[in-house]
């Protein structure tokens, strides 16, 4: 169980823990090389997140004994997790799971400063901590306290910061609704917004489609994408909906295959995206900061450095203002996950 350092606040909720489960992968002739990935399930929001989770981890471990693939489609955090663990291992246990000039200290990855919710001065507190380490992109989770407090933030930023200089980006999480959405994205727009992520809930694709069409504001859509599983499923909500956007969480969007096929149609027709964490420990961020650095893509990405956590595994990433950066650090992580309770 992860333990957030402070209560982490979304419109779905507070969070204080959150449960995540690591996959081991290694020959049995030599146990001690192994690959590791982070199955990063969600709680209420992971599709999988169910009794049928541990059923199908169980089936996983069978099948790998057995050398039989296994139908990771509907669950998009094993899938996740198993791919990390099967290039990690086929990379010789070394925690490197995508080569790049990224993991050779050669180039780093631009990222957006989270603001988490919290009460008027306490967001205010943290986005004066982003301003003052150099992000150039600020992302504010947004639709749970009152909305004139969370215009006069923004307005805070743009009274000191154009557009030129400081992006905005936010994200409801689905908590606008019909009534209050479209002068709300009007008030955003006159701000200079960038866009805005999932104004309203998931599962409503004619009124998100009916909002992107009119919307004064660009619209990203990102937790409509879960639950979307074959090629033709993933082909018909960008087509219908038509989003500005799309983000990106692999555990959430069939690991980094899932997460590819959405980049590719999302190339196809013309919709933009980037990369978002879910939560993830520092094992599940190194895997996605460093298959995120091949994708080569020069937007602000949404990742961090797993420092929400008191109980987190050595950090392998740093953060020097908004470049994030690789330093390996195999020896302490391997020290690290000696202490975890596995279940052969």
């Amino acid at each position: 169980m992860l333990e957030f350092k402070q209560p982490a606040g979304t419109s779905r909720g507070t969070y204080t823990e959150k449960i995540t489960c690591f996959l081991r992968l290694f020959d049995e002739a030599d146990p001690s090389c192994f690959g590791l990935g982070e199955a990063a399930v969600f709680p209420g929001l992971s599709p999988e997140a169910d009794d049928r989770y541990f059923y199908k981890l169980m089936e996983l471990q069978a099948n790998v004994r057995l050398g039989i693939p296994t139908d990771l489609r509907r669950f998009p955090s094993l899938q996740f997790g198993f791919e990390q663990a099967i290039r990690d291992f086929s990379g010789g246990g070394q925690r490197t799971y995508f080569n790049s000039a990224f993991l050779l200290g050669e180039e780093s990855l631009e990222i957006n400063g989270l603001v988490w919710m919290g009460d008027y001065d306490t967001m205010i507190e943290r986005i004066e901590e982003k301003l003052t380490a150099r992000f150039h992109c600020i992302k504010l989770k947004i639709g749970a306290i009152d909305w004139k407090k969370e215009v006069d933030m923004i307005e805070y930023i743009r009274n000191r910061y154009d557009r030129s200089k400081i992006e905005i980006r936010v994200d409801a999480n689905g908590g606008f609704t019909m009534d209050n959405a479209l002068p709300r994205l009007k008030r955003l727009a006159d701000l200079d917004v960038h866009s805005i992520e999932q104004p309203i809930k998931a599962g409503n694709p004619a009124l998100m489609k009916f909002l992107c069409e009119i919307s004064p504001l660009p619209i990203a859509l990102d937790e409509e994408l879960i639950g979307k599983y074959t090629v033709e499923e993933k082909r018909a909500t960008i087509e219908e909906i038509r989003p500005a956007y799309i983000v990106l969480k692999p555990a959430l969007t069939g690991g980094f295959s899932g997460a590819e096929e959405w980049i590719k149609l999302a190339e196809e027709t013309g919709t933009g995206w980037w990369i978002t964490s879910s939560l993830e420990s520092s094992v599940g961020l190194d895997a996605l900061a460093q298959w995120t650095a091949t994708l080569k893509t020069k937007m602000p990405q949404g990742l961090g450095t797993g420092a929400l956590y008191r109980n987190n595994a050595p950090e392998q990433l740093l953060l020097e203002g908004d470049r994030l950066s690789y330093r390996p650090r195999t020896e302490e992580l391997n020290v690290w996950t000696e202490k975890l309770e596995w279940r052969e």
